[in-house]
């Protein structure tokens, strides 16, 4: 490669350094704003609706900081997203016990979870061996919130019903 080629690179490699601090610090900046009006949200739906615009955000935070190799910030960001979603859940139950009858706000609160439990699964691949206790217990506490918003939603699955016994073959 020539030594204008290498100059080049070094530009393009500068310019989008740049650009990716500038993501990084705007992306904190919407996180900081959407986490402090979900903090003083007082209406459990409208809580668990903008926990959508938050975990957004923060998965997007989480992905810069993997391409960055920071993975001790992708495990306080899913923390602080799981405890969100605790906030959220709880403040649900609380504020419309009855999911299957009201379940606005659970709906899109088992969406988000959704997705966040697919996130930390990205996560967990990439992650270096130190990083990955802390995000499977990130994930199991999802996995566990997550079971228990389909439960309140469907009280009456499947799973809970009786199994038909299975036919038995004709003897001749």
């Amino acid at each position: 490669m020539s030594a204008r080629g290498k100059r080049l690179l070094a530009v393009c490699g500068g310019i989008l350094l740049v650009i990716a601090a500038a993501v990084s610090l705007a992306a904190t900046d919407q996180i900081a704003d959407l986490q402090a009006r979900f903090d003083r949200e007082n209406d459990a739906v409208r809580r668990a609706k903008l926990l959508e615009k938050l975990g957004d955000a923060q998965f997007e935070k989480t992905r810069a900081a993997a391409g960055a190799n920071d993975y001790s910030t992708v495990g306080l960001v899913f923390e602080k997203y799981r405890d969100n979603v605790r906030v959220a859940l709880d403040a649900l139950k609380k504020r419309r016990p009855d999911a299957e009858r009201h379940s606005d706000g659970y709906r899109q609160l088992e969406v988000n979870l959704r997705k966040g439990i697919r996130e930390v699964d990205d996560a967990l691949l990439q992650a270096p061996d130190p990083y990955k206790p802390p995000l499977k217990l990130v994930r199991q506490d999802l996995g566990v919130m997550d079971d228990e918003v389909l439960q309140l939603l469907f009280p009456r699955r499947v799973k809970d019903q009786p199994k038909v016994p299975a036919t038995e073959e004709k003897k001749p």
